[in-house]
């Protein structure tokens, strides 16, 4: 078995076992059995990947999208993992988005103020505000998306 198909599997396995083997069998219909086969590095099951309706299922379950993830590093890429889930503010509206944005624009600012008091914003305070920028430009997404759901 090549390098990436056992990365593969590994990550395969992972998925798994982040979601369980029972609400695994549930979510894809499938067997305790035949989902072992998925990542199994034995020989004869070598040539075996779970499918990918099944993949989806689980990492819509699952706690990180294992098996994409892997899929993108495969391929020289990474992903940008929303960790808040889609949607997730979505019974809210504008009013609710105003608010976020507020909460995470102070967020932001305590961020910079801490990271510039030395006068050197190191590089991992640099990865924290972006990440609070970031954070920052989903809510104005999903405030974009409210107005326009609001507007018609």
């Amino acid at each position: 078995m090549d390098k990436a198909a056992s990365y593969l599997k590994k990550h395969t396995e992972s998925l798994v076992k982040d979601v369980g083997i029972e609400p695994a069998c549930e979510l894809t219909g499938k067997s305790k059995a035949t989902l072992g086969r998925y990542y199994s590095d034995h020989d004869e099951h070598a040539d075996r990947f779970m499918p990918i309706d099944a993949v989806a299922a689980l990492e819509a379950a699952a706690s990180y999208p294992h098996v994409t993830a892997a899929l993108a590093e495969l391929n020289g890429m990474q992903l940008d993992f929303d960790e808040r889930r889609p949607n997730s503010n979505e019974s809210g509206g504008v009013n609710s988005d105003v608010i976020a944005l507020s909460q995470r624009f102070a967020m932001l600012m305590a961020e910079y103020q801490q990271s510039i008091e030395d006068g050197v914003i190191t590089v991992n305070e640099a990865k924290r505000l972006l990440k609070e920028t970031t954070a920052l430009q989903q809510v104005l997404i999903d405030m974009k998306l409210h107005l326009e759901e609001e507007s018609g």
